[in-house]
């Protein structure tokens, strides 16, 4: 058995849920925030079968879009000096699939 954590872009996460769900995956949602551009995100954890992991994987990845958001610099960390807005990539999911060693439903 498998835990994966699945952290997307909270303007993702109905779509991933949905998906999830639809495709018979109990389920997880916690509110998080990225320490980079300090945005709100939302992980994911699902609990599944290690022959099922690659489903997963593949609705978080066509749920998850990439795309492109316009930041001050001063958030992304450029010099005070240059206080210019920066375009940067956001989105997307990053996933991290561990092992179980126990699992109970109680």
């Amino acid at each position: 058995m498998k835990m994966i954590f699945a952290i997307v872009n909270k303007d993702d996460s109905g779509a991933v849920s949905s998906a999830l769900t639809r495709g018979g995956f109990s389920v997880t949602k916690l509110a998080t925030t990225g320490g980079f551009l300090m945005a709100g995100n939302t992980t994911f954890l699902v609990g599944t079968e290690d022959d099922r992991v690659d489903d997963v994987i593949a609705i978080v990845e066509k749920q998850s879009k990439k795309r492109t958001q316009m930041v001050p610099s001063t958030t992304y960390g450029a010099s005070e000096y240059a206080a210019y807005p920066v375009e940067v990539t956001v989105g997307g999911a990053t996933i991290f699939v561990m092992d179980v060693e126990r699992f109970e439903k109680v």
